[in-house]
């Protein structure tokens, strides 16, 4: 994402950085009518990890006989369903290929990033930190994912006759 910083007219601005092979990656849950959220910070993506993931997830969320939960999902490779275990009460909807205008939570990460742009970290658990006091502090304000999620055309609750 392309973000404006200060620098002298007619100057290229620089910014500090240093190339690392560190990687931190946001998994994030989120519904759109109600601001709910779910977040985890980890190391790695997998397919395994990602089960887990939706393990832990749907306890949290109390997913179950009582509530399914449908999770929309991108066609990242260890989003795929062959041979990935889901807990019972969730549902996985896949999006077509090429359309995360389409998946509410790729409009979280601008709000994720914003603690982190532009600065420099001398260690990744630095970046961890303020990624993970964000994902708390966005988690507390439902309103902020509502208004940043809830597109006009997602399907809203609706109370049988």
């Amino acid at each position: 994402m392309t973000r404006r910083v200060w620098a002298p007219r007619g100057q290229r601005p620089t910014a500090l950085g240093h190339h690392r092979y560190e990687w931190l990656y946001v998994t994030a849950f989120v519904a759109p009518a109600t601001g709910e959220s779910h977040w985890y910070v980890g190391n790695g993506v997998s397919k395994p990890l990602f089960e887990r993931l939706l393990a832990l997830f749907a306890q949290e969320a109390g997913a179950g006989p009582q509530r399914t939960i449908l999770l929309l999902l991108d066609g990242a490779g260890w989003h795929t369903e062959p041979g990935l275990r889901v807990p019972d009460g969730l549902r996985l909807i896949h999006l077509p290929p090429y359309t995360p205008e389409l998946q509410p939570a790729e409009h979280l990460w601008r709000l994720v990033d914003e603690p982190i742009v532009n600065w420099h970290f001398d260690r990744i658990a630095e970046i961890q930190d303020r990624i993970e006091q964000r994902c708390r502090d966005l988690e507390a304000r439902p309103d902020i994912l509502r208004d940043n999620t809830l597109f006009r055309w997602w399907p809203q609750k609706s109370t049988p006759n």
